[in-house]
C-alpha cells in the first residue's frame, strides 16, 4: 500500500514537472536555492525521467536549472548584503521556524566560508542545507559578485546535471527509484545520528 503511494507520488510528479514546462523548472530551483525548504530533487529528478520519455529535452532542463539556483542565490546574497548579518539573525530567529531554518545552522555556514574562502560559494551548492545557506556568508562578506555568479553557476551545474542524470538513468521504471531514496535516505540518517553520537561524546571527554 505505502509503496503504490510512493510510485504513484513519484508519477504524479512528474506530471506537474511537465505541466509547469522549463520555466516551472527555473522558477522551482530559483525558490530552492533561496530561503524556502523546497528539494531540488522533487524538481530535477522528475525533469530527467522526462528526458529519458522524450517529454522534454536536456541542456533547457540544465540551463533553467542553472539559471534558477543562480536567481535564488542572488536573492540571498541581495538580501545579506542589504541588511546585513544583525538583521538577518533577527529574521531568522523570528521567522525561521517557518522554513525550517535555524540560526545555529547560519552560523555554522558562516563560519565555513570565513575559514573556506570564496571557493565554499561552489562546494556549498554540493552540500545539503549549506547550499540553501552559502549565498548569505558571501553577501555578508561582500564577494565579488562575478566570482559569486562563476562559483555559483559552477557548483548548481554539477548538482542539475547529477540529479537530471538519476531521473534519466531510472526513466519511466519508478521502483528502483524508490528502493534508492529510500537506501540514501536511510543511510543518510544513519550516518548523521553516528556523527551525532560521536561530537557528543567527544565533547562530554573533552
Amino acid at each position: 500500500m505505502i509503496y503504490e503511494l510512493l510510485l504513484n507520488l513519484a508519477e504524479n510528479l512528474v506530471l506537474l514537472i511537465r505541466d509547469m514546462g522549463y520555466l516551472g523548472i527555473f522558477i522551482g530551483m530559483a525558490i530552492e536555492s533561496s530561503f524556502f525548504p523546497l528539494p531540488s530533487e522533487i524538481v530535477l529528478i522528475p525533469a530527467g525521467t522526462l528526458i529519458a520519455r522524450g517529454e522534454m529535452n536536456f541542456f533547457p532542463v540544465l540551463l533553467a536549472g542553472i539559471l534558477g539556483s543562480i536567481a535564488g542565490a542572488c536573492i540571498n546574497y541581495a538580501i545579506a548584503l542589504f541588511l546585513g548579518r544583525k538583521s538577518v539573525d533577527l529574521l531568522v530567529a523570528k521567522y525561521g521556524k517557518f522554513l525550517f531554518l535555524h540560526k545555529k545552522s547560519l552560523v555554522k555556514t558562516d563560519a565555513y566560508f570565513k575559514k573556506h574562502g570564496e571557493v565554499t560559494t561552489f562546494v556549498g551548492r554540493l552540500i545539503p542545507v549549506a547550499r540553501h545557506l552559502i549565498s548569505l556568508p558571501a553577501g555578508f562578506a561582500r564577494m565579488n559578485f562575478p566570482k559569486f555568479i562563476f562559483y555559483t553557476g559552477l557548483g548548481a551545474g554539477i548538482w542539475t546535471a547529477i540529479l537530471i542524470y538519476v531521473g534519466y538513468f531510472f526513466g519511466s521504471d519508478f521502483n528502483p527509484v524508490v528502493k534508492v531514496v529510500t537506501a540514501v535516505l536511510l543511510g543518510a540518517s544513519l550516518i548523521i545520528l553516528l556523527i551525532y553520537y560521536l561530537l557528543k561524546n567527544g565533547k562530554k571527554k573533552n
